[in-house]
């Protein structure tokens, strides 16, 4: 009888160098890491390169008027200063996930303040980017444990 595939092992190494954890690329930790990753590289870069094309969505509704008025910029040009930083947030997740989750997970909580002083009241919007700030400082703490230098079994 054939024997289930099974994934090869990823040997990560703990906080100490002597000592080697061997994960399975199937465990369910492992794959909600990746899963968690491929979502905060994928929603900053689509959110950010829209920023320049409006294809989505009208961004620059969503921004609170105060901010171009402190800072004396146009809310569309302040948008795509914002467009710029979620493309290199997203790719930060890309190749350093510990600490790219932290800065997506902080982003977002900016973007949730901002949401919560625009008179147009996005709630509901700022509720849902609270709750993906929970998933990327989740994904930083997954991190911590699966992305460290592979080492050969």
């Amino acid at each position: 009888m054939a024997q289930p595939l099974r994934a090869s092992p990823l040997a990560v190494s703990s906080i100490d160098d002597h000592d080697v954890e061997v994960v399975y690329t199937d465990s369910a930790a492992y794959q909600a890491f990746r899963i968690l990753q491929v979502g905060f590289v994928a929603a900053p870069v689509i959110a950010g390169i829209d920023k320049f094309t409006d294809r989505l969505v009208n961004w620059d509704m969503y921004l609170a008027p105060l901010v171009p008025q402190i800072l004396h910029v146009s809310a569309h040009t302040f948008m795509i200063i914002v467009g710029v930083v979620e493309v290199i947030a997203g790719l930060l997740v890309a190749v350093m996930p510990k600490v790219g989750g932290y800065v997506v997970g902080f982003w977002l909580l900016g973007i949730v303040a901002n949401l919560f002083i625009n008179p147009a009241h996005f709630w509901d919007i700022a509720l849902r980017d609270f709750g993906l700030s929970l998933g990327a400082f989740a994904l930083a703490r997954l991190a911590s444990h699966f992305d460290v230098v592979r080492k050969e079994v």
